[in-house]
């Protein structure tokens, strides 16, 4: 996974205007540290831990202001907000039961051009693919209710 380091992170933040504060930088070390594409209240529920007094709206306000600095992504699963510090280009398998979102790489999928009339008069600034279906652990547990 390529994320920003603490260093590289205060240097986004000040570069936009954005100020560094504790809370960003905790906000920020916990959506890290929670590895995969946590939710807010995944988020808020590690900073709280260690920030007690923080509030659901500033964890949710910096996220989202991560995301229009362009140091993390969102991405929709399961009517959620979900947030992804991984930087590299990546696609995702989404599941739908569960809404678990993986990272997967495909230099194939990585590859792949537009048709000229879906393009024309638009500039791709990036590709990423969502893959939607049932992981395996859903797989397996809806196996064992069905005695399988």
């Amino acid at each position: 996974m390529q994320s920003l380091d603490n260093n590289a992170l205060r240097k986004a933040m000040s570069a936009r205007g954005l100020k560094v504060t504790p809370q960003r930088m905790a906000i920020y070390g916990a959506l890290l540290s929670a590895g995969g594409h946590p939710s807010a209240e995944e988020v808020f529920g590690a900073v709280r831990r260690v920030l007690p007094n923080v509030s659901f709206d500033t964890v949710y306000r910096a996220l989202l202001s991560f995301t229009e600095l362009g140091i993390i992504s969102v991405h929709e699963a399961g009517g959620k907000k979900r947030f992804d510090p991984n930087l590299a280009g990546h696609h995702h398998l989404h599941c739908m039961r569960c809404n678990r979102i993986t990272d997967f790489h495909s230099p194939e999928l990585d590859s792949v051009k537009l048709p000229p009339q879906a393009g024309k008069g638009f500039q791709v600034l990036s590709m990423r693919m969502t893959v939607e279906g049932i992981c395996s652990a859903c797989s397996a547990k809806n196996r064992g209710r069905n005695g399988r």
